[in-house]
């Protein structure tokens, strides 16, 4: 016999009524949920757009709050890169200036896709294009292409920009003057006086050398200057470093004379950070709780942030060994002696800073009769120091053209 379940309307008092009011109200939300659920497991949104790398290979960072799947709609033929992500919401778009071969950039919706897309300062072949997701304490997914330069000239137009939210490999603007800053380091001073000569010592000679370099640049119109040091006193070797980073410095110039056993030995070089001093400097800056922030960094992605800094770190090597060449080129045109091996690398602490250009210039040994008398007269310092300009002219003019990787040093051999 089958079983009938009679519900009395007529007999319902208000416990019944409220149970059913409840029960309705739990349904409803529990709908709306599994709805909205739905929804965002089909789409997300762009997040931030980041870059690192220089002007010979640049990485794009895109974080998303979804998967998804990337087209290549424009591959930088036109001057542009276009990629079209699916299911992703532009939201209200984004748009700034790039780094590295991208001058420019700008999220947009293009259907039920986000399109990316990048005006190009130069020709590229994209090398990869993957996408990373959530894991390592990273709580989103990353759409990543990694650019090369190709050589070619980009005829692209530059898109509308914003202030940059990508990291940076110069963490400071300038306000008003857009001149670049060069940071001259006499070295030794106060109670470190150096290495000593027969007629003075290395820290008078740095410090007459810096003033004399200061006053020649200037005398350009073509640079702004800051010294660590402009008298007699001592400056520690990391707060030289701090120096040049605080002021957003373009170059570091550290100067210094040498000193040997072989009073015979004789002439300038010009030591660049070592592959070993790099991957201290490394260990060094990421030492610091707040290495992310000091490098204008997100902080949200500790595996994305150490690839950016390693490639912020090789595009100062880079930036480095290309200064070094053109530094010793014209001080060998003034006609002042130089070392056999003029161009050294070593892992030297004021060379340590990730995302300055920095050199030390050994301007001779002041345990060489000779040399020492070059350097302790007022004249051919001067000389010296105008070929120094020389060369800071020439490596500014050469960063419109490809730069060449470090550990190439040329110009006197091989270290």
């Amino acid at each position: 016999m089958r079983a009938t379940v009679k519900f009395d309307l007529a007999r319902w008092g208000a416990r019944e009524w409220a149970m059913t009011a409840l029960a309705f109200v739990v349904l409803s939300v529990l709908l709306l949920t599994a709805t909205r659920g739905l929804a965002l497991g089909a789409e997300g949104d762009v997040l931030r757009v980041r870059f690192g790398g220089d002007a010979q290979r640049t990485r794009v960072v895109i974080d998303l709050d979804a998967s998804t799947r990337g087209t290549l709609v424009e591959a930088g033929g036109s001057g542009q890169l276009i990629v079209d992500l699916d299911n992703i919401r532009a939201g209200r778009g984004q748009s700034g200036q790039g780094m590295g071969l991208v001058r420019a950039y700008r999220v947009a919706q293009a259907g039920s896709r986000s399109r990316v897309e990048l005006a190009l300062a130069s020709g590229v072949e994209v090398e990869r294009r993957f996408l990373l997701s959530p894991g390592d304490g990273v709580d989103h997914y990353r759409y990543v292409i990694d650019l090369k330069a190709t050589g070619q000239t980009s005829t692209a137009a530059p898109m509308p920009s914003q202030p940059r939210t990508a990291a940076a490999t110069s963490p400071r603007s300038r306000r008003g003057d857009h001149r670049p800053l060069i940071v001259i380091d006499p070295g030794h001073g106060g109670r470190d006086p150096g290495a000593s000569g027969q007629h003075g010592r290395e820290s008078a000679v740095t410090l007459a050398a810096g003033l004399a370099l200061k006053a020649e640049l200037e005398r350009t119109g073509r640079y702004r200057v800051l010294m660590t040091r402009s008298t007699d006193v001592y400056v520690g070797l990391p707060r030289r470093v701090e120096i040049a980073r605080e002021a957003g410095a373009d170059l570091f110039i550290s100067l210094h004379a040498d000193a040997g056993a072989d009073p015979a030995t004789r002439g300038a070089s010009v030591y660049t950070l070592s592959e070993q001093g790099a991957g201290r400097a490394v260990r060094e800056f990421t030492g610091r709780e707040d290495w992310h922030r000091d490098l204008h960094l997100p902080g949200q992605d500790p595996s994305v942030d150490r690839i950016l800094l390693d490639m912020t770190q090789r595009s100062t090597q880079n930036r480095s060994a290309l200064f070094a060449r053109s530094l010793l080129g014209e001080i060998e045109r003034t006609g002042h002696p130089m070392l056999r091996r003029s161009h050294r690398d070593a892992g030297l602490a004021v060379l340590l800073a990730p995302d300055v250009p920095a050199v030390l210039l050994e301007m001779g040994f002041v345990t060489n009769p000779e040399d020492e008398r070059i350097l302790m007269d007022e004249r051919r310092r001067r000389e010296l120091m105008r070929g120094v300009v020389r060369g800071i002219d020439v490596y500014f003019q050469s960063l419109e053209g490809p730069v060449r990787y470090a550990g190439t040093p040329q110009a006197g051999g091989t270290p």
